[in-house]
């Protein structure tokens, strides 16, 4: 294993809560079958298999729990897409649009975890950021790992801070087989946690996992909707939206922002689209980002000023640079998913967090905490 892999280990042993490092601390992680689930349902039975409705067979959202937004909807404007010959813009832009309603996150997560506080959700999404760089995964994998996290904290409640790595790595770990064409092993997961979990341990939280989010494992993540928000922006009117077409290098700033901004807690507050166009603001015009968006300055601006501190505290880090990785070709380099010293570019961005529309969550020394 590379030396990377061996810090990534060592710092496994720091992470959130100091995640239960040693084996003879083991006993005292909360039990998997303390997990909310099924109702009456054991962790290690096999969940059921649906039968998928026959293609063409319509099926009510309200039966699959799926609320589809209508035309009245704010946020459910005319399509901004362009044409597309391989299907229909308002089409597709709606069925994006009902994702962000279908797939709830909250910030108030942490109201039903009293032992968790806002900084160890930050350093848990930080250690994944750097397990997905060590194995090469693209951004994608990385944000639906961020997502099943936080949609599967708002299910439950009275989780241990002990359990967050193995909840972390196991995201990962589903996320990876939805995007990747070649996942990392179930062993390679089990040994960046540094021997804290065992497979077995990963396999019976992914099955939590897919229950308790109902195996809706399909948002559309907020690197996703800014992808799709600056390729709109880059590309020609007589191009297909499905060539890439944007200059990486400023693609990679963005996501370095997004990045800074989703480790923070307070960014839940946001559906991922608004997240998403206000870091496009921070380097295009506002007007043609509504444009792209389809949203309203009044929709964009309160989150386009949460945001200012963290856009300070990247311009005083330096620019980010494009890698290069082995196996990966130069012209999906900028799809990887890439580590730098967001803690520390995070607790820079707190001491400007004045005046926010959005209070910071309180630290841990000024929360309550019940064990």
């Amino acid at each position: 294993m590379t030396r990377r892999s061996g810090r990534l280990q060592k710092r496994s042993e720091n992470a959130p809560g100091r995640m239960a490092a040693k084996q003879s601390n083991r006993k005292k992680v909360q039990p998997l079958s303390k997990l909310h689930c099924e109702k009456n349902q054991g962790v290690t039975k096999p969940c059921l298999l649906i039968e998928a409705p026959e293609k063409g067979v319509r099926v009510d959202s309200h039966e699959l729990g799926c609320p589809v937004p209508t035309p009245k909807d704010s946020l459910v404007l005319s399509s901004p897409l362009p044409y597309v010959g391989w299907g229909s813009s308002e089409d597709v832009w709606v069925k994006i649009v009902s994702k962000e309603h279908s797939y709830k996150h909250s910030k108030n997560f942490l109201h039903k975890h009293p032992s968790i506080q806002p900084r160890m959700r930050s350093i848990l999404l930080d250690w994944l950021i750097e397990v997905s760089e060590a194995y090469t995964l693209h951004r994608q994998t990385f944000y639906l790992a961020q997502d099943y996290f936080d949609r599967f904290m708002l299910a439950q409640s009275n989780i241990e801070k002990g359990m967050l790595q193995l909840i972390g790595i196991t995201c990962l770990f589903i996320a990876s087989k939805m995007e990747e064409a070649c996942p990392p092993k179930l062993s390679q997961m089990a040994y960046i946690t540094a021997g804290t979990y065992f497979e077995r341990e990963i396999l019976e939280m992914e099955l939590i996992i897919l229950k308790v989010l109902n195996w809706n494992l399909c948002p559309e993540t907020a690197v996703s909707w800014l992808k799709l928000y600056f390729q709109m922006a880059s590309m020609n009117p007589n191009s297909d939206l499905l060539e890439p077409q944007f200059p990486q290098d400023t693609f990679i700033q963005m996501t370095r922002l997004l990045d800074l901004c989703i480790l923070n807690i307070n960014s839940l507050h946001f559906q991922y689209q608004v997240l998403a166009a206000s870091v496009l603001c921070h380097f295009l015009q506002l007007e043609t980002v509504e444009k792209l968006s389809g949203l309203s300055r009044d929709v964009i601006q309160p989150c386009v000023t949460w945001m200012a501190p963290f856009v300070e505290s990247t311009s005083r880090f330096g620019r980010a640079t494009l890698r290069d990785f082995v196996r990966i070709k130069k012209e999906d380099r900028h799809n990887i998913q890439t580590h730098t010293d967001y803690m520390a570019m995070l607790e820079d961005a707190a001491h400007k967090e004045v005046n926010s529309q959005f209070p910071t969550p309180p630290n841990s020394t000024e929360k309550t905490c019940t064990h």
